[in-house]
């Protein structure tokens, strides 16, 4: 969440770094020739049917998925994180003296394929494409010095920007005597299967990955495979307090493995205690604890459409995990007490009040077993001392779900089924299961109130369906929902977080009515883009906003126009 009006993007130096890339790769490889018929590829698992065996990808950012792909069963797919750029790598052996010309199929975010340590002129070339809906080939020619033996290939998206895609990789030119590509062979079989989370409909499973394996099919009592990307699942429409065997195998294009050893989950029983007190179909809305230009407001101001109240933000310690919560004197709060009072009035009109960690200048680390327990301690203090109903996530400098989770049971434990928890990542952190966010989410399904992702301050990012959106439009509020719906949480865990003006951040400001077309499509498939879910989801839980101050600033047009109808969905 920002802070401040607008938030500085790394995307911002873009136009000027693309520019001289593509110039670079110009002057590099005028007047090379081209490959001729005889020549090889000398690039190994081109099209990764075999894992990521013989690539290297930055901070973990790269991925062996079985759809989408050009050819084949396996294309690579990386996602651009903070300072990384996601680069994925490939040493090849050349002949010195040679010409190669180096090809790739991609789509997705912006998308660089490049070759390094050439041994003439820079040592580099590179090409580059932006955003691609659908499959785009990028070409460059390198030649070898006249002691090359080997050239690093790779291939990087761009800072901030959506994953991108490659498939069917080739470097072709004379043999450089390396070892030939083998051909994929049957994958060993999973270990480590282990079951995690569990709730009265679902179980929550992870193993080791397998190398060179594409694909994984999870078994339920040794039918009805369930195929997956990555070494994580979790398995819904269960019945609640009942024992299932679980197992898993690994696929890629020469076969399937034996099933793992077996695994007994049992389903949790049917909550009976009292459940959040929040509505069907409720509104979020982050009340600033600070003064950034926007309107000023005690919480009593803040306005009835809203269902959760985010208070803005918690502060962090010097104890690694702890929190604490100091009321701006900005705001104009004569003294705590008062604020308390508010937090009670809200309360006590219907509404839940909850205490935000992080933001976009907030910061708090939780990676260890006495971080997790020092945010548990402290945040439950919190809620006793000024009456917050549960608590926000909105650490937007990287989370570990390990132990984030593990923070999130240890206060549960201590607050009960009756506690609000609530997250609102940003868009890149709910693209796939893989990530922390989303891992995390799962994690504590069972005891998660809403995440509303924050769909703006992003760019183009990929819907569930494969296809790139733009953000800004109903298009990409749908189809990026559509992957958490798909991904294993509940529609009415997930809600829709935009900015409530212009000024509210930096891009992806939509209009109130935008906002409502996104939600009539999602619960009842009518008013939908381009894009059309293959199911209504009526119990989607509702829409967020920052900041409850930026809409009182614009004169309340946000709440005005997508309180009712949240509160009017089905």
């Amino acid at each position: 969440m920002d802070r401040t009006t607008t938030r500085p993007h790394g995307r911002r130096w873009l136009g000027g770094a693309l520019a001289l890339a593509v110039g670079s790769g110009i002057v590099l490889v005028g007047g090379a020739g081209t490959a001729q018929a005889a020549d090889v590829n000398v690039a190994r698992n081109a099209g990764f049917e075999n894992g990521l065996a013989n690539w290297a990808c930055s901070a973990g950012s790269g991925a062996a998925v079985s759809s989408p792909v050009r050819t084949g069963t396996g294309a690579l797919r990386a996602a651009p994180a903070g300072l990384d750029n996601a680069k994925c790598v490939q040493t090849v052996t050349v002949k010195p003296n040679s010409t190669y010309t180096l090809s790739a199929w991609v789509q997705g975010g912006y998308a660089y394929l490049g070759a390094s340590g050439t041994g003439t002129g820079t040592g580099s070339v590179s090409t580059w494409s932006p955003d691609s809906p659908s499959w785009k080939q990028l070409t460059t020619t390198f030649t070898t010095g006249a002691s090359t033996t080997s050239v690093e290939i790779y291939t990087h998206g761009w800072y901030g920007t959506s994953p991108y895609l490659v498939d069917d990789v080739s470097v072709f030119g004379p043999d450089g005597g390396g070892v030939p590509d083998p051909d994929p062979v049957v994958p060993t079989t999973p270990a480590g299967l282990a079951a995690g989370g569990t709730t009265s409909s679902s179980v929550s499973l992870s193993w080791g990955a397998v190398s060179g394996a594409t694909s994984y099919k999870v078994y339920r009592d040794g039918v009805a495979p369930q195929t997956v990307s990555g070494t994580s699942a979790t398995i819904t429409g269960l019945a609640a307090d009942t024992a299932y065997q679980f197992q898993v195998s690994a696929v890629n294009s020469a076969g399937e493995s034996a099933k793992s050893a077996a695994v007994t989950a049992r389903t949790a029983k049917n909550q009976t205690g009292p459940g959040p007190a929040v509505p069907k179909h409720a509104v979020t809305g982050y009340w600033q604890n600070f003064d950034n230009g926007a309107a000023k407001q005690k919480l009593r101001d803040v306005q009835a459409a809203y269902d959760i109240i985010a208070v803005s933000f918690a502060d962090s310690t010097a104890t690694p995990g702890q929190i604490v919560f100091n009321l701006d004197p900005a705001v104009g709060y004569s003294s705590v007490a008062e604020f308390k009072s508010d937090v009670a009035a809200k309360k006590a009109a219907g509404k839940s009040v909850i205490i935000s960690v992080g933001g976009e200048k907030g910061n708090v680390t939780i990676n260890s077993d006495a971080s997790a327990t020092a945010f548990a301690n402290s945040t439950y203090a919190l809620m006793q001392e000024y009456g917050f109903n549960g608590v926000d996530i909105d650490l937007e400098h990287g989370i570990n779900s390990t132990y984030l989770t593990k923070a999130l049971r240890q206060l549960s434990a201590k607050a009960g089924p009756g506690m609000v928890l609530t997250m609102a990542p940003q868009t890149i952190d709910m693209q796939n299961t893989g990530t922390e966010y989303f891992k995390t989410a799962l994690a504590v399904k069972d005891i998660l109130t809403v995440i509303n992702t924050q769909y703006y301050n992003s760019g183009s990012m990929l819907g569930c369906d494969g296809k790139v959106y733009s953000q800004g439009s109903v298009d990409f509020l749908t189809a990026l929902a559509c992957i958490q719906i798909q991904g294993g949480l509940d529609p009415s865990q997930v809600g829709l977080g935009v900015p409530a003006s212009t000024r509210g951040a930096g891009s992806g400001y939509v209009s109130p009515q935008i906002v409502n077309n996104a939600l009539d499509c999602l619960t009842k498939l009518t008013n939908c883009g381009n894009f059309k879910p293959a199911q209504a989801w009526p119990s989607l839980r509702g829409a967020m906003t920052w900041s409850t101050n930026w809409d009182a600033t614009a004169g309340n047009a946000w709440s005005n126009a997508v309180g009712p109808h949240v509160h009017g969905l089905p």
